[in-house]
C-alpha cells in the first residue's frame, strides 16, 4: 500500500515532465548572470510580483533572512505573528543574521489587524528598540492556510508606513492564496518593499524560492546570498522546474484546496475531532484530537497514513499534487478506525 504523505506540501515530488525540463535546461553561472534559464525565472517572478527585480534563493527562509537582514539594523524590531515562520521555524535566524528583535502580534489564525500593528509599534524612545519592520505571511501556515483579504493587507501596511516601517511579505504559499481568493499576486504584493514565494511546497519543484523588490534591494540580497553561502553555478537544471511549476502548476492548486475541504469534512465527523471545516480555505487542515502524537504514529504505522503534529493535541494535514481523490478517501478512512468511529 503506497504511503499517503499529508505531512507537508514540502513531501510533493518533481512529475516526470517536470524532470525533463530540468533534463533539457539551458544553464550557465548564475552568478555572473549567464544562466538563461535563472535569468527567465527571475524576469517572470518579478514580473508577477510587480516588482523591480528578484533573485532566485535555495529557500524561503533564506529570502526571509536576508530580508530582515537588509530592512533591519542591529537591535531593530520586526512586527510579526505570534504563529508565523520566522518566529517559529528559523532556528532562531533573526537574531543570528539581522541581530534583530521579534515582537509577536496575536492574530486570528495568523493575521493580525491594523489595530494591533499601531498597539504594536513602539514609541520613539531610546530605551526600547526601533519598531523598523512589518512582515505579513500569506497564506499563514500554522494559522491554518488562511487567506489575508486584501483590503486588510492594505490596512496594516498603511499604518506601517504612517510609522516608517519597511515592509515584506513571506508568500510561501502566496500563490495558493491567489488561486483561493482570485487576487492576482501583483496586487497582494504592492504594498511590501520585500515579498517571496516558494516553489518546492505546493508548487511541486524540488528546490528553491524567489525574493522580489527593488533594483537597490535585490543588489543588496545578492550581497547577503553571498555571505550566507546560498550562491550557486549552474542553477538553471533546478530552476527549471520553477519555470515549469509557474507555466503547469499554479492553476491546479484548486484541486489541492478541494482535497482539503473534503479532508476536513471528513475528519470533522469523526469522534474526539475538533475541526470546523469552514476554516479551511487552501490546503492546510488543523485540527485537534486528545492524543497528537498517538493518532499520528498509529496512522502511520498501522494505515500509512503521515500527518504532522503541531502540540500535544494538534494534528496538521497539507495537501498537494501528489496526494489524489483516493488517498484523500484512505485517509478519513483510515482516520475513523484509528478513532474507533462506528461503521455504517
Amino acid at each position: 500500500m503506497a504511503l499517503v504523505d499529508l505531512f507537508s506540501d514540502t513531501k510533493s515530488r518533481p512529475t516526470p515532465e517536470m524532470r525533463r525540463a530540468m533534463a533539457e535546461a539551458e544553464v550557465g553561472d548564475e552568478q555572473d548572470f549567464e544562466d538563461p534559464t535563472v535569468n527567465r525565472l527571475q524576469g517572470r517572478v518579478a514580473e508577477l510580483l510587480g516588482k523591480d527585480a528578484s533573485l532566485y534563493l535555495p529557500s524561503g527562509t533564506m529570502c526571509n533572512q536576508i530580508a530582515f537582514a537588509i530592512h533591519c539594523r542591529p537591535g531593530d524590531e520586526v512586527l510579526c505573528d505570534r504563529t508565523s515562520h520566522p518566529v517559529n521555524a528559523e532556528a532562531g535566524g533573526p537574531a543570528v543574521n539581522a541581530r534583530a528583535m521579534i515582537r509577536t502580534l496575536a492574530g486570528e489564525r495568523g493575521i493580525f489587524s491594523a489595530e494591533q500593528v499601531r498597539e504594536g509599534i513602539r514609541a520613539p524612545r531610546r530605551h526600547a528598540p526601533v519598531s523598523r519592520l512589518l512582515s505579513v505571511e500569506n497564506t499563514t501556515n500554522y494559522g491554518g492556510g488562511a487567506v489575508w483579504p486584501l483590503a486588510q493587507v492594505g490596512e496594516v501596511t498603511e499604518v506601517a508606513r504612517e510609522h516608517g516601517l519597511a515592509t515584506h511579505m513571506d508568500g510561501a504559499r502566496l500563490m495558493n492564496a491567489v488561486v483561493a481568493s482570485g487576487t492576482a499576486a501583483r496586487d497582494y504584493a504592492e504594498p511590501f518593499d520585500s515579498v517571496w514565494i516558494d516553489f518546492s511546497k505546493g508548487l511541486g519543484a524540488p528546490v528553491g524560492a524567489v525574493l522580489a523588490g527593488s533594483e537597490a534591494f535585490i543588489e543588496e540580497a545578492w550581497e547577503w546570498k553571498q555571505r550566507l553561502g546560498g550562491a550557486m553555478r549552474q542553477a538553471g537544471v533546478i530552476a527549471a522546474a520553477c519555470v515549469h511549476a509557474l507555466e503547469h502548476h499554479v492553476e491546479r492548486l484548486a484541486e489541492d484546496h478541494e482535497h482539503a475541504r473534503i479532508l476536513a469534512e471528513g475528519l470533522a465527523s469523526l469522534p474526539g475531532v475538533r475541526l470546523d471545516p469552514k476554516h479551511v480555505e487552501t490546503n492546510i487542515v488543523i485540527f485537534e484530537v486528545p492524543d497528537a502524537a498517538g493518532f499520528a504514529e498509529r496512522m502511520l504505522a498501522e494505515r500509512e497514513v503521515r500527518f504532522s503534529t503541531l502540540g500535544p493535541a494538534i494534528v496538521r494535514a497539507v495537501t498537494h499534487l501528489d496526494v489524489d481523490r483516493e488517498g484523500i478517501e484512505r485517509a478519513i478512512e483510515a482516520a475513523a478506525t484509528v478513532l474507533g468511529a462506528p461503521t455504517t
